[in-house]
C-alpha cells in the first residue's frame, strides 16, 4: 500500500471514528423540539391534518430516529397521559447505525465507480488508481 494510499485510509476511518463517537454521545441530547418543518406545520395550522394519517416511517426499520424495543414510560407533560418514549439509548443506537450503513454504501459506491473507471481513471490531482 503506498503511503498516500495509507494516509487517505487512516483519514477516513478517523472520519468514521468521530462520526460514530458523535453518533453515540451527542445524538441523544439532540433537542426534541420540533424541527423546522414541523414548526411551520403547528404555525401554519395542518399539522392536526397530517396527524391524522399513518405516519410514512411507521413501516421503516428504524423510525423517528429511535432503534426499536428501546423505550421507557413517562407522563405527557400537556395532556397528563403515560406515554412509552424511546430512551437515549434507542436514540444512540438509531443514530450508530444510520451512520455506518451510510458509510458503508458510500464506501460500496466509492468501490463501484473505482472499478467503473477502469485503470485509467484518476483521482482529483493525484496518481491512478489501481
Amino acid at each position: 500500500m503506498k503511503a498516500r494510499d495509507k494516509s487517505i485510509l487512516v483519514f477516513t476511518l478517523a472520519g468514521l471514528a468521530l462520526a460514530v463517537a458523535l453518533a453515540l454521545i451527542v445524538s441523544p441530547w439532540a433537542s426534541s423540539s420540533p424541527d423546522g418543518l414541523e414548526k411551520v406545520a403547528e404555525d401554519k395550522g395542518f399539522l392536526e391534518k397530517a396527524e391524522e394519517t399513518d405516519p410514512a416511517w411507521e413501516g421503516a426499520p428504524i423510525p423517528d430516529y429511535a432503534f426499536p424495543g428501546f423505550t421507557q414510560k413517562s407522563v405527557d407533560e400537556e395532556t397528563g397521559e403515560v406515554v412509552e418514549e424511546p430512551t437515549r439509548l434507542a436514540t444512540a443506537l438509531a443514530g450508530l447505525v444510520g451512520t455506518v450503513g451510510i458509510f458503508l454504501l458510500a464506501w460500496g459506491l466509492a468501490l463501484a465507480l473505482k472499478k467503473k473507471g477502469g485503470a485509467g481513471a484518476r483521482s482529483v490531482g493525484g496518481p491512478a488508481l489501481e
